[in-house]
């Protein structure tokens, strides 16, 4: 029987697909995933799980994350973006610095009136 093998590493850690072992029984597939997936690396604890009792879910049963375009999350979506666009953006802050320049200079003359 083919069990396979997730190893923690440090506690808090998730646990991550290090391989399989062939054993009989769970006994001995816990004894044999200590001596090949543990024995040289810090580990926390081991899960072992009969190869047959695995189930996946692809995207063709399951739509994961709704069926919405969602680039626009990815930063290399914005590659193509034109010189234009930073010309706006340094005029707008250019307004807003000049618009709050212009609030405390009244809030000063208020202030002393």
């Amino acid at each position: 029987m083919i069990w396979e093998v997730f190893r923690q590493e440090k506690p808090g850690d998730y646990h991550r697909h290090v391989g399989n072992v062939h054993a009989p029984d769970r006994e001995m597939a816990k004894l044999f995933a200590q001596i090949q997936h543990a024995r040289r690396m810090q580990t926390n604890s081991l899960w072992v799980v009969p190869q047959s009792e695995i189930g996946e879910v692809d995207a063709e049963e399951a739509a994961f994350g709704g069926r919405t375009d969602k680039s626009y999350r990815w930063a290399m979506t914005y590659n193509d973006i034109d010189a234009s666009f930073a010309k706006e953006v340094e005029d707008s802050e250019a307004e807003q610095r000049e618009a709050a320049k212009k609030r405390r200079e009244q809030l000063e003359s208020e202030g002393e009136a």
